[in-house]
């Protein structure tokens, strides 16, 4: 994966502080969702604890031709502008078609306070997002529901 410079810095510095092998893969360097409003909110929900999970189509991956997620992948989160504020990790994938999603699973993205909260917030995500894209959202789009940690901030 190729990094821009402020990425590049901060994963050479997280590398050295944890003592890790510089060999060490970076899976995606990202921020979270589409607008800076929601990015800045959603990763200040990262920061504090309380988002330890994320959502994402399987059609977004297969259009860029991108590998899914998988347990230990690590990854550098950003602000909108692309400042990197922590690394996670992640610790479980879950492929669920859309209208299989419980509240159980969803609430840990600490986003929602209900599934049908989680629904509306999602299906326009991921309305937008397949417009932008080229694909379409339909009640059984198969979601990739990754959960995480932060390891490094």
């Amino acid at each position: 994966m190729v990094m821009d410079k402020k990425a590049a810095e901060y994963w050479a510095r997280f590398i050295k502080e944890t003592g890790r092998d510089k060999d060490t893969r970076c899976y995606s360097v990202f921020h979270f969702e589409l607008t800076k409003e929601l990015a800045e909110s959603l990763l200040e929900l990262v920061l504090s604890g309380k988002k330890k999970a994320t959502a994402s189509s399987r059609n977004s991956f297969e259009i860029d031709g991108e590998r899914l997620p998988e347990i230990g992948d690590l990854s550098v989160v950003t602000d909108f502008e692309g400042n990197p504020r922590c690394v996670i990790e992640t610790v479980e994938v879950t492929h669920i078609p859309y209208n299989e999603m419980t509240y159980e699973i969803c609430s840990r993205e600490g986003e929602d306070d209900n599934l049908e909260s989680w629904q509306r917030g999602h299906e326009k995500f991921f309305r937008n997002e397949g417009a932008e894209m080229g694909y379409s959202f339909s009640e059984d789009l198969i979601v990739v529901f990754e959960d995480f940690r932060v390891i490094y901030q």
